[in-house]
């Protein structure tokens, strides 16, 4: 399994734009086959910074999902959007839950 957390902060005048983006992917990502991924994004409480928690089941689906047009569209709005916090990115490895996390 792959995951991935992805944390970033938008202006102030991009939240309400960025969050009809995320819904426009995530109505795609729906659309597929969701039980080899799952996509989960978070707000923190300033309302600007946006956390992403993806887990694929394996590299194809990665990239697949990662492909999907309206995420690129995303991704390309929001990073020219004047971020306040560039996107960190970091793989973080599952451990155990309280339940399985794809299947």
């Amino acid at each position: 399994m792959i995951v991935y957390k992805v944390i970033y902060t938008v202006k102030e005048g991009f939240v309400k734009r960025n969050q009809e983006n995320i819904r426009a992917f995530l109505a795609d990502f729906k659309a597929m086959d969701t039980d080899s991924f799952r996509y989960n994004i978070y707000q923190k409480g300033d309302k600007r910074t946006f956390v992403h928690i993806s887990h694929f089941k394996d590299e194809e689906i990665q990239q697949k999902v990662l492909n999907v047009p309206s995420f690129v569209s995303f991704q390309k709005e929001r990073d020219a959007s004047g971020l306040e916090m560039e996107p960190s990115i970091e793989e973080i490895f599952p451990l155990d839950g309280t339940r399985n996390m794809l299947g």
